[in-house]
């Protein structure tokens, strides 16, 4: 539903990183949006949940980066919520989907009309907070906190 804009989303854009910019590319990872459908092994989250997505959707979950809520740092690589390879682990094992519509395998960010993302790597929002104002913190707030 809402989206900010962070200026790393610019300078992937731009391809102004060490790693390669894919095209097309939706950018965005400062989500904050509603549950509009789960999956049958999600128990977290309902459809009609207000949630955040930040820069990670999903890790393999096992080693011990992950073990320790160290998503970003695991070990056999994250997925990113954009111009990533969407590699998606589950309980069956890693695969890579071909996202529909689009013979690329690679993950498209928030600006898109819908993300994939597992709840692991989702946050509850209260009714208290404005959704819309939620969204920056989903970057700036957890680069912040992360040092912490």
């Amino acid at each position: 539903k809402y989206c900010g804009i962070c200026h790393s989303d610019l300078h992937s854009i731009r391809a102004e990183w060490p790693i390669p910019s894919m095209y097309p590319m939706v950018p965005g990872h400062e989500i904050a949006g509603i549950v509009r459908a789960v999956g049958s092994q999600v128990t977290k989250f309902k459809v009609g949940d207000r949630v955040g997505v930040g820069c990670i959707v999903d890790s393999c979950r096992e080693c011990g980066n992950c073990s320790k809520g160290l998503e970003q740092f695991c070990a056999k690589g994250n997925t990113g919520t954009y111009n990533s390879k969407a590699t998606y682990y589950g309980k069956s094992g890693p695969k890579t989907k071909v996202l529909e519509g689009h013979s690329a395998e690679y993950t498209f960010g928030g600006y898109s009309q819908s993300i994939v993302v597992t709840e692991e790597c989702v946050v509850r929002i209260p009714d208290s907070i404005d959704l819309a104002a939620s969204a920056p913190l989903l970057c700036a707030g957890i680069t912040t906190y992360s040092p912490l």
